[in-house]
């Protein structure tokens, strides 16, 4: 059989026994289970024992190149406080859509007016101290609640809101939304209470 005939077999191979032509061919065990590997590793070598491996000035010149003494292996003084300096981080901006400290957010949910105060590290909603808008939302409705959209402080990123009819991303619409937070039938209304936007 040819060389070619011997490559276009070496596919229908399994691994166990690609692995054994490939210690035929190379006169060493493998471990490896990647067919495709074997199967070109094992076709490069028929090819180079049937028609030759490369010259020897070929042989060389692909050792030069392949030379990497002259790489350096440390990055330059110089390279490395450019580095530093260019890695250090901004500060953490604040969230835009938290409200103000000591602000009050008003939101009418069934029958009940829900106030909460803004406090430098949480919210004071009926006395206790929550970590979240989302921990008051839950408390105040017994559902889990995302707390920026409970409270209508949720701002999205597309062309406009259909809660609000406003663009949030230009600041440009008038807000639809009705008292207890419910859009008004073709109604303009300002929102009531913290909900400043």
């Amino acid at each position: 059989m040819d060389v070619y005939g011997q490559i276009a077999e070496l596919g229908r191979m399994q691994i166990a026994e690609l692995r054994e032509r490939y210690q035929k061919v190379f006169g060493e065990r493998t471990t490896t289970a990647h067919k495709q590997h074997l199967v070109r590793r094992i076709a490069w070598r028929l090819q180079a024992l049937a028609e030759g491996d490369l010259s020897e000035r070929a042989h060389r010149r692909a050792l030069k190149i392949a030379d990497d003494r002259d790489l350096r292996v440390n990055v330059p003084a110089s390279k490395m406080k450019l580095g530093r300096a260019a890695g250090k981080r901004k500060p953490i901006q604040p969230d835009p859509r938290r409200p103000q400290l000591g602000s009050v957010l008003t939101r009418a949910f069934r029958g009940q007016t829900i106030e909460v105060k803004v406090l430098e590290d949480g919210f004071h909603y009926q006395g206790q101290r929550y970590g979240s808008l989302s921990a008051v939302a839950r408390a105040a409705t017994g559902t889990r609640w995302n707390g920026l959209t409970f409270f209508g402080r949720a701002q999205r990123k597309s062309a406009g809101s259909a809660r609000t009819g406003s663009d949030h991303a230009t600041g440009r619409g008038q807000d639809i939304v009705g008292v207890n937070g419910d859009v008004s039938a073709g109604k303009v209304t300002k929102p009531r209470g913290g909900t400043d936007r």
